[in-house]
């Protein structure tokens, strides 16, 4: 499945490389995105040889979801042979961690491009998923999303964020406020899809998960990153347009067309008032609820 195929991205399911039950099962969950992670879950002994259990795995996969891999950051010695060892037509797209300047994007930028020639693939097809971070990233996350890059969303991730501050991340999430705000600016500036909001570390608390995907969504956010299987549904139905909304937006839509019909640009539809924005934002709804039940169908 190519990836401007799967245009709405709502979630993305990390996996340990090598951990073979674990990637096994991946692909029978239901993410949108499977990202086969480098990263932080693979020990630094396992590391090199998690790059052939990528391609392994998959090459052996169907394309029900998205292909993505997480190289090691790019203040490490691993991130470039983990670009030039797992890029070929089996991958959708790279993910770089603890992106924090545009600088070091375009360097990554460039080593993807030249792996994807040396695979034969058309320079700029895989997508590229920075990870903003840290303090620094946060802050600079303007610059990233206006670098001109192919990056096509920006995700952010809580954890190293906090750990960055020395937060404290409780349930309530408050210390994620500024972060989300300055990631939804930032993609708006560089005319990006909405980012993809943090993991929730609490692995058997739906709770927890639900309220974070919900506040997420409420800054704008498109999707998640999962790190356990019981969030990618969670996530797939927040970050789906519900029933509710689709049937509310196609009213909005329709009660206004009528009055625009009549010369009138403000109406008022069970008690709320609605105006050129209001509709706008019912026809983003519609068009989002569109996408996927085209791609439910195919």
């Amino acid at each position: 499945m190519a990836q401007r195929e799967l245009a709405v991205i709502r979630s993305f399911m990390f996996t340990p490389a090598n951990h073979p039950r674990r990637v096994e099962k991946v692909f029978q969950i239901g993410a949108d995105a499977v990202i086969l992670d480098l990263e932080d879950a693979v020990a630094v002994a396992e590391k090199v040889a998690a790059r052939d259990d990528v391609i392994a795995a998959f090459s052996a996969s169907g394309r029900d979801c998205l292909h993505y891999v997480r190289i090691n950051s790019i203040d490490t010695e691993y991130w470039l042979d983990d670009i030039r060892a797992t890029v070929g037509p089996w991958l959708d797209g790279v993910v770089v961690p603890k992106v924090e300047s545009a600088a070091a994007l375009l360097e990554v930028e460039g080593a993807i491009a030249e792996a994807e020639s040396t695979a034969g693939l058309e320079v700029g097809s895989l997508d590229i998923l920075p990870i903003i971070e840290t303090a620094k990233g946060v802050e600079t996350a303007a610059e990233i999303a206006t670098a001109g890059s192919r990056i096509r969303r920006l995700a952010f991730g809580g954890g190293d964020y906090t750990l960055d501050l020395d937060y404290e991340w409780s349930s309530d999430e408050d210390v994620l406020a500024y972060a989300r705000a300055r990631l939804s600016h930032a993609s708006r500036l560089g005319g990006l899809q909405p980012p993809i909001d943090t993991v929730v570390l609490q692995i058997k608390d739906d709770e927890r998960f639900t309220a974070s995907a919900q506040r997420g969504r409420k800054f704008g956010f498109g999707g998640k990153l999962c790190i356990h299987p019981s969030q990618v549904p969670l996530t797939n139905s927040i970050f789906s347009p519900s029933s509710e909304e689709i049937a509310h937006a196609s009213a909005v839509v329709a009660a206004f067309e009528a009055a625009e019909a009549t010369g009138s640009a403000s109406i008022q539809l069970d008690g709320y008032f609605i105006d050129y924005p209001i509709v706008y934002k019912s026809q983003r709804i519609l068009a989002l609820a569109a996408l996927l039940e085209q791609r439910e169908v195919s």
